[in-house]
């Protein structure tokens, strides 16, 4: 990914001022002088799908850009919005210190590394004003393996390298894993690199497994180079990513903060409303596949889009915080000063302590499902099926039914989205392990498992179920 330039024009409301005076010194007209200019740098990560809202999507349905005209038009300033792709977080930290972004977006752990180390200079001192999405079990970061790996629990990576970012979520999220198998993070060898250099290094078998965040894992899931290993979501910490604002930047244009939460409100509901527009629009532009984004924006999807500042979310902070102290990425922060809901407590108005309080998922999948006969609304087992040549997904009630509708239909399946049974966390169909339990109800018989230990562990507990593959478990239910 290319990096942005640094040399960049930048024309303030100062220099703007220092030019009307110029120009009223070479005999221009007051009102051509009075005219100012107002700049605002916005850092985003473009394939970051959980930042869509504030970033690849946002800046392509120019909803900011919208908001400031209109607004440009009431005061007489023009709004000039730059925006600057970033692989990750860190880097858009760097240039936040740098004092050539105003408005950025990136996760959790990267944040309160943000919030740190921007807090030693008055200009660049940064706060939180929003998020993006977020999962409350913290299943946006996961460990996969290459899929003939040997590896099944993360005890097996014991000595082995992990790929990974350092001071990322998804670092986080590793340290908090091998923690809960017994193990430390000196039990393994971590590789600090970015996303898409460890998942080349993943498919050349030059590491042992990538822990990494939105979308990279999936990512490899579907595109058959990885294997689910470790779901974050296992640790119950919840994840999310932020949008940060320059402090310095935000007291002097408010005007600019309230717009730019406004917009990312509107198409955190845009997404809600159109899932599947949202999600083939953002791989236009990633190149990432819409089989992948939609497994993450979609109905019952692992990302949450909603701007409020959440209790959940802010509490995990406090969580995290001892983890980046111990590594050193963090020396100080005051959560409480750091956190201003202000502006995106403008952009919702009266509505914003009922939206805040809520945990419910906006997007989720009901309606009926024609082939079982069964009302689709149980996120447990609501499940879907894309078909190729389709502009509309198929519901379906539970996984069974899904495998019904696949197993009976004549042509292609894009995609098929149904939930682990221990989570609920939404997979893809054929990266599932998939278990036959005679016992069950007809229309749940067949069960998907994100892990393969999990999948072992319910046969043991129910002595007349028994594991299968992907295909198998087709041709089982097409032969019923």
């Amino acid at each position: 990914m290319t990096r942005p330039s640094l040399t960049r024009g930048r024309v303030r409301t100062g220099a703007a001022g220092l030019l009307a005076t110029s120009l009223l010194a070479a005999g221009c007209t007051a009102s051509s002088a009075a005219a100012s200019t107002v700049t605002v740098d916005v850092g985003y990560q473009s394939k970051t799908i959980n930042t869509i809202n504030a970033g690849t999507l946002l800046r392509d349905r120019g909803t900011f850009e919208a908001k400031l005209a209109a607004l440009g038009k009431t005061t007489g300033t023009t709004y000039s919005v730059h925006w600057l792709d970033f692989p990750s977080g860190p880097p858009l930290t760097a240039q936040m210190l740098a004092d050539k972004v105003d408005i950025g977006s990136m996760g959790d752990y990267p944040t309160l590394v943000n919030g740190s180390k921007t807090a030693q200079y008055a200009d660049s001192k940064s706060e939180l004003i929003g998020i993006t999405g977020y999962n409350l079990r913290g299943s946006l970061n996961q460990i996969v393996v290459p899929p003939d790996s040997p590896a099944h629990t993360l005890a097996d990576l014991r000595g082995q390298v992990i790929s990974t970012s350092i001071g990322s979520a998804a670092h986080g999220m590793i340290a908090n894993a091998v923690g809960h198998v017994g193990m430390s993070l000196s039990d393994v060898r971590l590789l600090n690199q970015e996303p898409s250099v460890g998942a080349s290094a993943l498919m050349n078998h030059q590491v042992a497994a990538l822990g990494q965040f939105v979308p990279w894992p999936q990512l490899m899931v579907f595109r058959k180079q990885g294997r689910l290993l470790y779901d974050g979501g296992t640790n119950n910490v919840a994840t999310f990513h932020a949008v940060l604002a320059r402090q310095s930047y935000a007291k002097a244009h408010p005007e600019v903060m309230q717009a730019f939460l406004e917009s990312v409100k509107d198409t955190s509901d845009y997404i809600n409303a159109q899932p599947l527009a949202a999600a083939q629009r953002v791989a236009t532009i990633t190149g990432i596949e819409p089989e992948v984004v939609y497994l993450y924006n979609g109905p019952n999807g692992l990302v949450t889009f909603d701007p409020t500042i959440k209790q959940p979310l802010t509490d995990a902070m406090a969580t995290d915080l001892p983890f980046l102290k111990d590594l050193g990425s963090v020396t100080n922060l005051d959560l409480g000063q750091f956190v201003n809901d202000q502006y995106v407590r403008a952009a919702y108005g009266a509505g914003y302590d009922t939206t805040r309080a809520s945990l419910t998922d906006p997007d989720t999948l009901h309606g009926t499902d024609t082939a079982c006969n069964l009302p689709v609304d149980n996120p447990r087992t609501a499940s879907e099926v894309w078909f190729a040549g389709q502009d509309v997904t198929s519901l379906a009630a539970s996984p069974t039914c899904a495998l019904q509708q696949i197993a009976t239909h004549t042509g292609a399946v894009r995609a098929a989205y149904v939930p682990d049974t221990v989570t609920g966390t939404r997979l893809f169909a054929d990266a599932a392990v998939w278990v036959l339990d005679p016992t069950a109800e007809p229309a749940s018989r067949l069960l998907p498992f994100a892990l393969d230990t999990d999948a072992a562990g319910y046969v043991i507990s129910h002595p007349q179920a028994r594991q299968m593959d992907y295909p198998s478990a087709l041709a089982r239910f097409a032969a019923a």
